[in-house]
């Protein structure tokens, strides 16, 4: 009688391979001269796509990146809505014109939370369960008082082509909004680029409520063909 074991291996495997990626909880630390106890999701990526070099209290911030790995791969998605490709030709962009710079890029949580503690005004991000002695770790603010509701949407029109040939997919766009809340600018960070014009088109036209001051924000502009 042939032996079970294989079998069971192999079906084992197969489960293995089924289950769901583990999520990837992620902590912001930052060396202890940044006076801030907290941050924002908007100063967050503000202070990562270098548009913001202080935070609340005039503490000036230098963000430090990861090189590769889990942790990474989630703190650019889930607080700068980016992959590792974006995010690097996002800083190629910046270093080429003059506007910034790439921040300096480390291998583990173990560097990271060295670096950052021995460096002034560091802020990075490590694994939620690594240790972080001589670091302070930033609470993420709701945020929820900082968003703008979107009074007047223009949905864009579809590509009559590019619909019948089933070609569609998700455009991904940054705008900044007026404190008045018409859009001023948009900026394409994914997506067909055919799509991309009709989404800008659209995006152009939207009205958000009045704001004391200018804000950003990102979108994701869906182009279902099945719809």
């Amino acid at each position: 009688m042939r032996s079970p074991l294989p079998i069971l291996i192999a079906a084992g495997l197969l489960l293995f391979q089924a289950l769901p990626a583990v999520a990837v909880d992620v902590k912001i630390i930052a060396n202890e001269s940044v006076q801030a106890d907290s941050i924002s999701m908007s100063d967050l990526r503000g202070v990562y796509l270098q548009e913001k070099r202080t935070l609340k209290g005039g503490s000036l911030v230098v963000p430090v990146l990861k090189k590769s790995g889990a942790v990474h791969e989630a703190f650019l998605r889930d607080y700068l809505n980016r992959d590792s490709q974006e995010i690097q030709t996002y800083y190629e962009g910046l270093t080429f014109s003059g506007k910034g710079s790439m921040p300096k890029e480390l291998d583990s949580d173990e560097e990271m939370v060295a670096y950052v503690a021995r460096t002034r005004g560091a802020i990075g991000y490590v694994s939620a369960t690594a240790a972080t002695p001589g670091v302070k770790v930033l609470r993420i603010e709701s945020g929820k008082r900082d968003e703008r509701i979107l009074t007047n949407r223009v949905e864009p029109a579809y590509p009559e082509t590019l619909k019948q040939l089933n070609i569609g997919g998700i455009v991904r766009l940054r705008i900044t909004i007026a404190p008045k809340g018409t859009v001023e600018e948009v900026q394409l960070l994914g997506g067909n680029p055919i799509l991309a014009e009709a989404a800008i088109e659209a995006v152009k036209q939207w009205v958000y409520s009045p704001a004391p001051t200018r804000t950003t924000t990102e979108v994701s502009i869906p182009f279902d063909q099945h719809r």
